[in-house]
């Protein structure tokens, strides 16, 4: 390729394990940056990165102390590169009780809609586990969480906890969070940038009181979906729901958070999770945040974030014509500078944990699942 049409495309290295990588890097995405002259170049781990490039952004989910040490040489070499996103700011979000901090932090005027986070707790060992003055503030049920969110398949264990028979299977540390029930719907909002996207998607069901008096211990997230009644399997359930019709957060709301979260966290590409109180129907609460999420699961992700490249590239004084939404036959149906809301997407969840490619957080449940023993966090 010669120098100067190398000189006219923005070249986005990513740094990915191969689970994210296929997931991510897919075929339409390649093909549809590629013809606006963004380049989808993979990094190989292997090597040092100041070896490779030249890169005008580094787009990376790869963690620990070494891989640091090299986006900072490689920051230090290439000042103007981009790289989504800081580490320093993706930390934040490994730790359950820093980062639903930010939320109680923002400031968000609106007259009709309220926000907040659910009552939880951090619990680092098993005497303090057991201690029921420690539980004061919380009510059961609780779902329980490590307290480390890395992404791992570890991180994603969880369980809900109907009394304090349950607690015996659990292995500290863990974040212990208030149930909430939310009508079994959960939001989840996906961020690029200035792009919102919010689909609503199946979740935990409800658990009445007359139902909590009759169950004991806990149950995996996996055996959840065995709460209904045996006469109704999950399928009819959420149908009874009418999960289609269920009433999407106002718009400009959801787009204000998406905002805020956006500028405390310093962060462009993260997913958070929304539920509607069922006791209040204008209360919301973000319950997870999630780096980097499984956006191929996202509707036409392909268009939105070719569009984010662009817009990263003429921010970086990169000449692209393509990218300018001249040519009418590339330009993609959406706009950088608009902000996507809600819409009425409906997902249907069928993994067994909280997210198939283990980005994504949130209260899902598996439709077919057998009711078991909780299994204990490893």
């Amino acid at each position: 390729m010669a120098e100067t049409e190398t000189e006219s495309r923005f070249r986005v290295g990513y740094a990915l394990l191969p689970k994210k990588r296929e997931s991510f890097i897919q075929d339409s995405l390649v093909a549809l940056a590629a013809s606006r002259g963004v380049d989808l170049v993979r990094i190989d781990a292997e090597r040092p990165l100041v070896d490779q490039g030249p890169f005008d952004c580094v787009l990376h989910k790869l963690y620990g102390e070494d891989w640091r040490c090299q986006l900072e040489e490689f920051a230090a070499r290439s000042p103007n590169a981009v790289i989504l996103d800081s580490p320093h700011a993706i930390e934040r979000l490994h730790n359950r009780i820093s980062m639903l901090q930010v939320v109680s932090e923002l400031r968000i005027e609106s007259q009709s809609e309220s926000f907040g986070i659910p009552n939880q707790i951090v619990i680092y060992d098993k005497e303090t586990l057991f201690d029921k003055h420690a539980w004061a503030s919380l009510k059961f049920p609780v779902i329980a969480k490590p307290l480390v969110a890395d992404g791992s398949a570890k991180s994603h264990k969880m369980a809900l906890v109907f009394n304090h028979d349950g607690l015996n299977k659990l292995k500290p540390p863990i974040v212990l969070q208030e149930f909430v029930n939310h009508g079994g719907v959960i939001f989840k909002v996906y961020v690029v940038g200035e792009y919102v996207k919010c689909v609503k998607r199946k979740s935990l069901p409800d658990v009445s009181e007359e139902k909590l008096g009759s169950l004991e211990g806990c149950l995996s997230f996996s055996q959840v979906s065995n709460l209904t009644t045996h006469e109704k399997n999950d399928d009819k359930y959420y149908r009874l729901m009418h999960l289609e019709d269920t009433e999407m957060p106002p718009q400009s709301f959801i787009t204000e958070i998406a905002r805020g979260l956006r500028r405390a966290m310093n962060l462009n590409l993260f997913n958070f999770d929304v539920i509607r109180d069922a006791r209040n129907g204008h209360r919301y609460l973000v319950i997870d945040i999630n780096y980097f999420p499984g956006y191929a699961k996202m509707p036409n992700y392909e268009p939105v974030l070719t569009d984010f490249f662009c817009e990263l590239a003429q921010k970086s004084g990169k000449d692209l014509a393509k990218c300018s939404g001249e040519d009418d036959s590339e330009k993609s149906e959406f706009d950088v500078r608009t902000v996507q809301s809600c819409d009425k997407e409906v997902r249907k969840i069928v993994s067994n944990t909280c997210g198939s490619d283990g980005d994504d957080g949130g209260l899902p449940v598996s439709p077919h699942s057998s009711l078991a023993q909780c299994v204990e966090n490893p």
